[in-house]
């Protein structure tokens, strides 16, 4: 039997009660990873900003009589030790912790960029002397500059968001002074040069929208970081400071009393954790896929 038969053979037997069912595996793979992170980030924004317009509960009010209450339906997700409604912090906590995230985010996509492009425009020497800052910078661990960063400067939203935006950005600048060595030698971008065009409307028109969507790739990637970073600040002692909420805080505060039983404290802002950096992850994951897809097509 040679190759070309037997790759023939399905095709020439498609009958069967259930004709379709061989492709099966072939439809679940095209409900690709980034419809899935994209929906289930969605859903955590949602619990985070509607959440408390359908479950319009004080995070911060004390139910006395209730300290450490298990879930159950007066408290859907428990209290804490103070009686405070668990799932009115969850969900304040989720506008705390995504907010800075994405702010944090953009200001490191920003910074990164603009760091990047600028070393992999300019003249060589300027190029090597931002290479050996940038590389110095990614030499020292980030939560050490978290953690250091954070003792001296007071926290905020504001703070924080700008601590982790200018701690995460040597990555992005790394990947965006490369794509722009890569981009600057292509015909289209020498043909714009003996035009007559400088290098603010090369990078604007031409460099930057040809890595636009590995920016966008890795920018979802860079949510989760933050996301995480968010959440082990918090989780020292070192986030959004009580008595507001955010998940890895509440993460915090449940830790020394999971042994005695309340389990939920940590499990609930677990879960939200976990979710959120599985959806930007998914997200990411499925955007390169089809980056790549098309790429080879």
């Amino acid at each position: 039997m040679t190759d070309d038969t037997a790759r023939a053979r399905p095709a020439a037997h498609p009958g069967g009660l259930f004709p379709r069912r061989r492709h099966w595996p072939a439809t679940l793979g095209k409900l690709r990873a980034d419809v899935g992170g994209g929906v289930l980030f969605l859903v955590l924004v949602l619990f985070s900003w509607i959440g408390p317009l359908l479950y319009p509960h004080d995070p911060l009010a004390i139910h006395a009589h209730h300290i450490l209450a298990a879930p159950d339906a007066r408290f859907p997700l428990g209290t804490d030790a103070l009686g405070r409604n668990v799932l009115a912090r969850l969900m304040r906590g989720g506008q705390a912790t995504l907010a800075i995230s994405l702010w944090a985010s953009a200001i490191g996509l920003l910074a990164g960029l603009l760091y990047g492009m600028t070393a992999g425009l300019g003249p060589a020497w300027l190029d090597r002397v931002l290479m050996r800052l940038l590389d110095t910078l990614l030499a020292i661990p980030a939560l050490v500059l978290m953690i250091f960063f954070a003792a001296i400067v007071p926290l905020n939203e504001t703070s924080l968001a700008l601590l982790l935006g200018l701690v995460a950005w040597p990555g992005i600048a790394r990947l965006a002074r490369n794509e722009t060595l890569a981009a600057r030698e292509r015909d289209y971008v020498r043909a714009a040069r003996q035009f007559g065009a400088g290098r603010l409307y090369i990078a604007r028109v031409h460099i930057l929208r040809a890595m636009l969507p590995l920016v966008i790739v890795n920018a979802t990637f860079l949510i989760a970081d933050m996301v995480l970073g968010l959440s082990g600040l918090s989780f020292l002692g070192l986030g959004i400071q009580p008595p507001h909420a955010s998940w890895g805080g509440l993460l915090n505060s449940g830790a020394g009393l999971a042994v005695i039983g309340s389990w939920w404290l940590i499990v609930f802002p677990g879960l939200a954790i976990f979710l959120a950096i599985l959806a930007m992850n998914m997200l990411g994951q499925g955007l390169l896929a089809r980056l790549e897809g098309e790429q080879r097509g």
